[in-house]
C-alpha cells in the first residue's frame, strides 16, 4: 500500500487506522490516532507497532471483530477498549477491508465519551447502515423465541444459552445458572468463551479461533463435543458435553444456541469400570504368574517330601516348627548347604494359616543388582529399557502367603535397605510406578552363612538381621545326625528306584557302615547324589556293592591300618571329633573366622563350629598364641 495517506484519510475527524491482519501491524495513521494512541509522546511513532499493545485483555474480541469484518467486508462494534495510559478507554470500532488488498484493514476509533452529545445521531447512523430491518429481525427472532420456549428451557435439566452472531450471550436458562454459578445477569451481553470456554481441562488457553462453539458461528454447522470443560463461576472446572447449532435466517447466520451437560457422574463411572478393569488386568497377571511360578516350582526336583529322622536334633526341629508355624513370626533358617532349610521353611508354610496361599522361593544369590527392585517389587511397562510388560513382584505374589527367601545373605549390602523398608512397612511402588501397593506377607529366610560376622564385616545390615531373626531355627549338618543316614539312605534308595525304573535295591550293612564313616561335606544333597549315582550304575541285581557308591572322599579320622569295613562307636567318634576340633583350634591359634582359621581347615561353617565348641566344653581363648607355647 503506498505510504502517502489520502486526503479524506488524514483529515478524518475521528482516529484512523490502517492495520495488517496478518501480524496485527499498524501501517498507517492519521493525525487523530496519533493523538489517541501516542501516549503522550512516549511513542515517536506509532507506524509498525502492534495493535495488540494497545487492546490488552480485549485482544480476543478484537480477533473477532476482525473474522466478522473479513466475513461481512464491514463491521462496527462498541465494545472494544483502548488501554492508554494505564486507563481503559472505551471505543466505537468502525472496520472496512480494502478490496484491492484484502489483509489490510481500515480502522475508525471514536472514544464513546465523545458520542454521547451525538448519541441519537449515531444510533441513526448505525441503523442506517446495517439495515435497521436486519437488525429487527434478529431482535425479534430472540424474543420470540424466549417467550415461546420459556417454559421449556426453565423446565429442561440441561443447560441451555444463547449468543449473537458476535458471541455475545443473549439467554441463559436456570439449569445453566445452577450448573455455571453464575446469575444471568452476571452473563447476559457477555463473551460466553471469556467466561466459561477460556481454557482446556489442564489449564492452558483456549483460544476463542479455535472454539466449536464461534466456529458455529461462521461455517453455520452444527457442533457436537462430547469431552470439554467448562468453568464455573468459582474457578472450578466440570466435565461437559455440548451441542451448538447455529441460528440461520434467510441465509443469515443470526447467533447460535448451545445444549450442555454436566458428565461428571458418567466420567466418574467410567474412570471406575476402567479401574475395575485395571484391577482385574492386574488380578488376572497376578493369577497367571503365580500359576507359572506354581508349575514351575512343581516340575523342579524335590529331594524331600517331609523331615525325615529320628535323632535328637531332628525332633528338636520339628518341635519348633510346631511352635512357630501358627504365628506370623518371621523366621531366619541357618546351617550349611544342602542340609535341607528349604525343607524346614515348607514344613512351617504348609502348617500355617496361609497353608492355603503358596510359598513364593526367591534366591537372592541369582538375582543382578540391576533387577533386585524388578524381581521383588515388580515394574510398569516401559519404567526401563527392556521393560515390554507390566510385572508382578515376587511380594506380591506371596501377598497372603510366605515368601522364602533363600541364600538371603548374598543380598548386595547396598540393596539390604530396600528389602528392610518392605519387612517394616509391608508395602511397597513397583519400579515407574506412584501408586503405594500394600501387601502381608510372612517372611522365611535361609542362610549358609554367618550373618553376625557378616555384620562385623560390614556385608549385612543389623537392623535387617534383627528384623529377619526373630524366631531362629538351625539345620544341623548330616555329620552331625549320623543316627539318621540309615533312614535316609533308605528313603532316598526307595525314591531313585522309582524315578529311574530299578527294581527296589537293598542296602547291606557294610553300605550304612561307610555312610555313616563319611564326613557328608555336601550333607543330605550329596547323599542324595551318591544314592541316586549308585542306583544310575547298577543292573538288574537286587543290591550293589560298596564300590558303587563312590563316595568322594575318605571316612573321617580312618587310620592307614584301619580296615574300611570296621565300625567305630558313637563314644570313639565323639573322642575322635574332640581331639581333632583341638587340633584345629591350636594349629590357628584360636582363630575360628576367616582365613586360617579353625572353620577354614575344618571345612564347616564357624556357627557350626561355635556350637561344637559350646557342646564340648571348649575355650576357644585358650588357644591363643599356643603355636608360641
Amino acid at each position: 500500500m503506498d505510504n502517502s495517506e489520502p486526503l479524506f484519510f488524514a483529515n478524518s475527524p475521528e482516529a484512523m487506522l490502517v492495520i495488517d491482519t496478518n501480524n496485527g501491524h499498524i501501517l498507517l495513521a492519521n493525525q487523530k490516532a496519533r493523538e489517541l494512541l501516542q501516549e503522550n509522546k512516549k511513542l515517536h511513532s506509532i507506524t509498525n507497532t502492534d495493535i495488540k499493545r494497545f487492546l490488552g485483555k480485549n485482544w480476543s474480541n478484537f480477533v473477532v471483530f476482525t473474522e466478522e469484518v473479513q466475513h461481512k467486508g464491514e463491521a462496527w462494534s462498541n465494545e472494544l477498549h483502548l488501554q492508554i495510559q494505564d486507563q481503559e478507554i472505551q471505543v466505537r470500532t468502525t472496520g472496512k477491508l480494502i478490496q484491492q488488498q484484502p489483509h489490510l484493514l481500515i480502522l475508525g476509533l471514536i472514544p464513546l465519551q465523545q458520542l454521547k452529545q451525538q448519541q441519537t445521531i449515531s444510533e441513526a447512523d448505525y441503523l442506517q447502515r446495517q439495515g435497521l430491518a436486519h437488525w429487527q429481525t434478529i431482535q425479534t427472532f430472540f424474543r420470540e423465541f424466549e417467550q415461546t420456549n420459556s417454559l421449556i428451557l426453565n423446565a429442561v435439566g440441561e443447560g441451555v444459552y444463547g449468543l449473537d452472531s458476535k458471541g455475545l450471550t443473549t439467554f441463559v436458562n436456570p439449569t445453566a445458572e445452577t450448573l455455571l454459578g453464575w446469575r444471568a445477569s452476571e452473563m447476559l451481553g457477555q463473551s460466553m468463551h471469556d467466561l466459561i470456554h477460556h481454557s482446556h481441562c489442564d489449564g492452558s488457553h483456549y483460544h476463542s479461533t479455535e472454539c466449536h462453539i464461534y466456529s458455529a458461528l461462521h461455517d453455520g454447522v452444527t457442533k457436537r463435543v462430547t469431552n470439554e470443560y467448562f468453568w464455573r463461576k468459582d474457578g472450578s472446572a466440570i466435565p461437559v458435553e455440548y451441542t451448538s447449532t447455529p441460528l440461520i435466517e434467510n441465509g443469515e447466520i443470526l447467533g447460535a444456541v448451545i445444549v450442555f451437560r454436566d458428565i461428571s457422574e458418567r466420567k466418574k463411572s467410567e474412570q471406575k469400570v476402567q479401574d475395575a478393569l485395571e484391577e482385574v488386568k492386574q488380578l488376572k497377571q497376578k493369577l497367571e504368574q503365580e500359576n507359572q511360578y506354581l508349575i514351575e516350582n512343581y516340575k523342579q526336583e524335590h529331594h524331600f517330601s517331609q523331615i525325615i529322622g529320628r535323632s535328637h536334633k531332628v525332633h528338636k526341629i520339628t518341635q519348633k516348627i510346631a511352635m512357630v508355624s501358627h504365628t506370623n513370626a518371621n523366621v531366619l533358617i541357618t546351617g550349611e548347604s544342602g542340609t535341607g532349610k528349604e525343607l524346614i521353611a515348607q514344613a512351617i508354610h504348609d502348617h500355617s494359616e496361609r497353608k492355603d496361599r503358596p510359598m513364593i522361593r526367591v534366591n537372592c544369590a541369582s538375582i543382578p543388582k540391576d533387577l533386585f527392585e524388578s524381581e521383588f517389587f515388580g515394574h510398569t511397562k516401559g519404567a526401563f529399557t527392556g521393560a515390554i510388560n507390566d510385572r508382578i513382584g515376587r511380594f506380591e505374589l506371596a501377598d497372603g502367603g510366605t515368601l522364602f527367601l533363600d541364600e538371603v545373605g548374598e543380598i548386595p549390602i547396598e540393596l539390604q535397605s530396600k528389602l528392610l523398608r518392605v519387612l517394616q512397612e509391608q508395602q511397597f511402588e513397583r519400579i515407574g510406578d506412584t501408586k503405594t501397593r500394600k501387601v502381608n506377607v510372612r517372611i522365611i529366610a535361609a542362610t549358609n552363612r554367618d550373618l553376625l560376622h557378616e555384620i562385623q564385616q560390614k556385608r549385612f545390615r543389623e537392623d535387617l538381621y534383627f528384623r529377619l531373626n526373630v524366631f531362629p531355627i538351625e539345620s544341623p549338618p548330616l555329620r552331625e545326625r549320623l543316627e539318621d543316614v540309615p533312614i535316609l539312605a533308605e528313603h532316598f534308595l526307595t525314591r531313585m528306584c522309582q524315578k529311574h525304573h530299578k527294581p527296589q535295591l537293598q542296602l547291606k550293612v557294610k553300605h550304612i557302615q561307610a555312610l555313616q564313616a563319611y564326613q557328608w561335606p555336601g550333607n543330605i544333597r550329596e547323599l542324595v547324589h551318591v544314592i541316586e549315582r549308585a542306583v544310575i550304575i547298577s543292573q538288574q541285581q537286587l543290591s550293589f556293592e560298596l564300590n558303587d557308591l563312590e563316595l568322594q572322599a575318605p571316612p573321617i579320622d580312618s587310620k592307614q591300618n584301619q580296615e574300611f569295613n570296621e565300625v567305630l562307636s558313637y563314644p570313639k567318634l565323639k573322642q575322635l571329633e574332640h581331639e581333632n576340633l583341638l587340633k584345629a583350634l591350636k594349629l590357628s591359634q584360636g582363630k575360628v573366622f576367616g582365613t586360617g582359621s579353625a572353620s577354614e581347615s575344618l571345612q564347616i561353617n564357624p556357627t557350626t563350629l561355635n556350637s561344637k565348641l559350646k557342646k564340648f566344653k571348649i575355650n576357644k581363648y585358650e588357644f591363643k598364641n599356643s603355636l608360641e607355647n
